[in-house]
């Protein structure tokens, strides 16, 4: 039997001292330690360092704890929308390691497995592995990666039994399971404690191996954070006729069988034109693979968003998982396709999409691990910025999120295919451009194929 407590404060008190790392599951608000956090906030220890995707939102989850200023270190892959995390990192406050989060993920796992250290190709010509050591591996380079092991995990379990098993509710797991395990001492927090064997074995998550101690709470806030509804028309941000001509356009590179990773932002808008009756299984990074439209009013349910935080449904013969393994998929060549939006293509194929020095910083997130180990890489962006300039340029001059991975791209001008090695070519002129007007408004020199249409 493990230790189970009713009051998180009383879980953790003997456990918490200064310069404490900490890892914590969740991911946005979604499965997140919420007991546990309130509970070490009140404790006032400080200088803390904590192993997070990333830290909640200003006034839930760790942002909590950044207000009163006890974490000093963050190792997180996203900053996201927490102003607060984003404001205290450029004003030099809050020292911060930006890991993609599919080596988050796998630095967790690892660490719990006992193996210090992995080469992954995620990362590979970034900023992120500068001072790191390379190696080659059948004539590509990868990135050597310390695993993570903490002084405690705290973690967000949904049903636990007495010896410590654990059960997460969809996607809920994302990095509680990964963070348990990398634990020296691990504390999960639970809605339900149940006797031994009440679970079904077949059914657990975590094994209590993995578990300390358990806490169980109650009157979870549960907030979310995109509450996205569909009531059968498109409401995204910006949308318009050109928008969709690019959903639809990225939608013919779809194929039966396929499965399909679509970043946040506006390529979520593809999802809405794959015919009813195709075969396509959207994977989402934190842990689903069978994403479902977005679900009526009043059907939303905090444990279930996507890699955006948006509210979904799954679909039948739908899959839940945790974060190593959705990342897995991802790095394995699992993933037929993955569509992302782009700050910036360079005319080989790199992106840059995740930070502008000293004004904004998103982190990587699970775009670097995406854009190195699926099949095919589209980049859906908007054809120049705000004030006319090319987005498509000779190199990119913001930090890039991988070197020479885009394969095509999609713009409400045009398409262009490219290659490594030889550069652009202009394959389809969308009706809302024309030739001359590509020509003027992209950065680089291009070909142009035979088919053009």
């Amino acid at each position: 039997m493990k230790p189970i407590f009713y009051d998180a404060k009383e879980a953790i008190k003997d456990l918490l001292k200064d310069n404490m790392t900490i890892a914590a599951g969740g991911f946005g608000l979604c499965g997140i330690p919420e007991k546990l956090i309130l509970a070490i906030r009140d404790s006032g220890v400080k200088n803390l360092t904590f192993v997070s995707n990333n830290a909640g939102v200003d006034n839930f989850g760790l942002g909590l704890l950044l207000q009163t200023k006890q974490i000093k270190k963050m190792i997180s892959s996203y900053v996201g929308e927490n102003s607060i995390f984003e404001k205290q990192f450029l004003n030099g406050e809050l020292e911060v390691e930006l890991t993609p989060q599919g080596t988050l993920a796998e630095k967790l796992r690892a660490g719990g497995a006992g193996i210090p250290a992995f080469y992954t190709r995620t990362g590979f010509g970034t900023v992120l592995c500068e001072n790191k050591e390379i190696k080659s591996f059948n004539g590509k380079e990868y990135v050597l990666e310390e695993s993570i092991v903490t002084d405690i995990s705290i973690v967000k379990g949904w049903k636990a039994d007495k010896s410590g098993n654990v059960i997460f509710r969809y996607t809920a797991n994302n990095f509680n399971e990964a963070c348990a395990k990398a634990g020296k001492i691990t504390v999960v927090e639970v809605e339900e404690i149940v006797e031994v064997g009440e679970l079904d074995p077949m059914s657990i998550h975590l094994p209590g191996i993995y578990v300390d101690r358990i806490v169980v709470g109650k009157d979870y806030e549960k907030p979310i954070e995109q509450r996205t509804v569909s009531d059968g028309t498109i409401k995204a941000k910006g949308f318009n006729e050109q928008k969709e001509w690019m959903a639809k356009r990225i939608v013919k590179e779809f194929k039966d069988g396929y499965y399909i990773n679509l970043g946040i932002g506006m390529p979520t808008l593809v999802a809405n034109y794959i015919p009813e009756d195709m075969d396509i299984t959207l994977h989402s990074e934190n842990g689903l693979l069978g994403v479902g439209p977005f679900p009526k009013p009043g059907e939303e349910d905090p444990d279930l968003i996507n890699a955006g935080k948006q509210t979904i449904t799954y679909k039948k013969g739908a899959t839940f998982f945790d974060s190593s393994e959705s990342f897995a998929m991802v790095r394995g060549g699992h993933i037929d396709i993955s569509v992302l939006g782009g700050m910036e293509v360079s005319q080989y194929g790199d992106l840059a999409n995740w930070m502008i020095p000293g004004k904004m910083v998103k982190g990587p997130g699970g775009a670097m691990d995406l854009v190195n180990g699926v099949k095919k890489l589209i980049v859906m962006m908007e054809h120049t910025t705000k004030d006319g300039q090319p987005k498509i340029v000779n190199e990119c001059t913001y930090p890039i999120t991988g070197k020479n991975v885009v394969s095509m791209i999609v713009t409400e001008k045009g398409v262009f295919t490219v290659d490594p090695d030889k550069g652009l070519t202009l394959i389809e002129i969308s009706p809302y451009s024309d030739f001359d007007d590509i020509k003027r408004t992209t950065g680089v020199p291009f070909k142009i194929s035979d088919n053009l249409k």
